[in-house]
């Protein structure tokens, strides 16, 4: 199953006695941050919980899955996440 949003902002709300309005603006406000931040190029670190990176990759050789015909795919950023270690230790129990 997945998290969403939605239910992230319905978790707040009844754990931490939030409105339902304060919690969606909350969580909005948090992912705001992280993007903005992230946009500018800079890394995002939540201690115990992992840091997401933002990666340059070059531009390189593939291949269209559909047709099969090569192709040169540009150069690009991609956000990365690497786990903490204390969140591996409790995902690995």
């Amino acid at each position: 199953m997945t998290l969403t949003k939605a239910q992230i902002i319905e978790e707040i709300s009844n754990k931490d006695g939030f409105t339902k309005k304060n919690s969606i603006k909350i969580v909005e406000t948090l992912l705001d941050i992280i993007k903005s931040t992230l946009e500018s190029g800079d890394d995002v670190l939540i201690s115990g919980f992992g840091k997401f990176c933002v990666k340059e990759k070059k531009e390189r050789r593939g291949r269209n899955p559909a047709t099969g015909d090569d192709m040169m795919l540009s150069a690009r950023k991609v956000v990365t996440f690497k786990c903490s270690s204390k969140l591996r230790d409790m995902i690995n129990g």
